[in-house]
């Protein structure tokens, strides 16, 4: 399997599968001297970690992080950093029914149409427990990018339950299991997936991830287009199926007047008035917030009877027995932040080498 790599300074290759012995990721490209540890990267992959709470996978994976190579006395030394978490909560014999059949909408008979062989264990490397090692590149991204940059992430849709966005406060996302910034949304979802987890089937999720403090000037005009980059990282995350950056496909429906983001001098700096490009303008960085939204389908390993073939060639009905997350999407939502941030780190990085007066 090839393409298991992203970004061009700043690159992440991840390894492992759901139900191996451990997953892994070497990150390239971090420049030395920065301060770094395990309890720098541990306090993102505890919010991202399964079995927190009744609406995402009772799968009890610590996820440890050890950094194995890349760091001395506690500060990077410009060499490749790995990094490695044990599997330590697998259950295979969950998927032994399921081995020869497919899962509708899962990537089981794309895998075996491209490979003609696949891990059925968890869904092998299409799992999403991949994304751990995303999460834990991203910690490091994070220290690449310093302080000033602050990336958060928020659930703001429960299949098609939205939040009010009135209610907004960023304090309620680390008071509920959703990361919902809507204190009385939380509640109401609580009542809708409890509902929908004992029906035995899943709900999607819309996930906004906004970046603060985003220097100006990064990205590039054409095929490094600081939004285009973000898109393709965002839609490599497992389950997801569309991306947004700024008003999105809401902005189809303005007129150029009220989609313009209108400018004025204020102390000497321009100010834009509004930001429906989400922070970024030909592709790059303006300075203002970056804002990216994505949508996360339902779970496709559900307990409800679906219609399949089996890889004889025979009609069946699966149904998928195990732990799994009634809304992926939860989860989903560290793994976003992640993701902006090792697009972001890379896109510093080759800023400052075209730009070498820019520290």
């Amino acid at each position: 399997m090839s393409h298991n790599s992203f970004g061009h300074l700043f690159r992440v290759t991840t390894w492992g599968e759901s139900h191996g012995v451990a997953i892994g990721c070497v990150v390239d490209g971090t420049p030395p001297g920065i301060t770094l540890s395990e309890a720098d990267i541990q306090p993102f992959l505890d919010q991202r970690r399964p079995g927190q709470s009744r609406f995402t996978t009772q799968r009890q994976e610590p996820d440890q992080v050890k950094i194995l190579s890349g760091v001395y006395e506690g500060k990077t030394t410009g060499t490749p950093i790995s990094l490695f978490i044990e599997n330590i909560d697998q259950r295979s014999k969950d998927y032994a029914d399921i081995a020869a059949q497919y899962r509708p909408g899962h990537a089981d008979v794309a895998y075996d149409m491209k490979y003609g062989h696949r891990d059925p264990r968890g869904g092998g490397r299409a799992s999403a427990r991949e994304t751990a090692m995303r999460v834990a590149a991203g910690a490091i991204a994070r220290k690449v990018l310093g302080e000033a940059v602050q990336i958060r992430g928020a659930m703001v849709a429960l299949g098609p339950h939205r939040i009010t966005r009135t209610n907004w406060d960023w304090a309620e996302v680390t008071k509920n299991p959703f990361f919902c910034p809507d204190a009385e949304a939380a509640l109401e979802w609580e009542r809708i997936l409890d509902e929908v987890r004992k029906s035995g089937s899943s709900l999607g999720a819309t996930i906004e991830i906004s970046a603060q403090g985003v220097p100006p000037g990064l990205g590039a005009p054409l095929y490094a287009k600081l939004d285009a980059e973000i898109a393709a990282a965002l839609m490599s995350i497992n389950a997801v199926k569309g991306v947004e950056i700024g008003d999105g496909f809401a902005a189809a429906a303005l007129r150029g007047e009220e989609n313009a983001d209108e400018m004025r001098m204020v102390g000497g700096q321009i100010e834009f008035l509004a930001n429906h490009a989400g922070g970024i303008l030909g592709g790059i960085a303006t300075g203002q917030p970056i804002l990216a939204r994505f949508a996360v389908k339902p779970t496709s390993s559900i307990l409800t009877p679906v219609r399949s073939v089996s890889a004889a060639g025979q009609d069946v009905e699966v149904t998928t027995k195990g732990r799994h997350d009634p809304c992926v999407g939860i989860r989903a939502v560290p793994v976003g932040e992640a993701m902006i941030a090792c697009v972001l780190a890379d896109h510093l990085l080759r800023h400052r080498a075209q730009n070498p007066a820019i520290t």
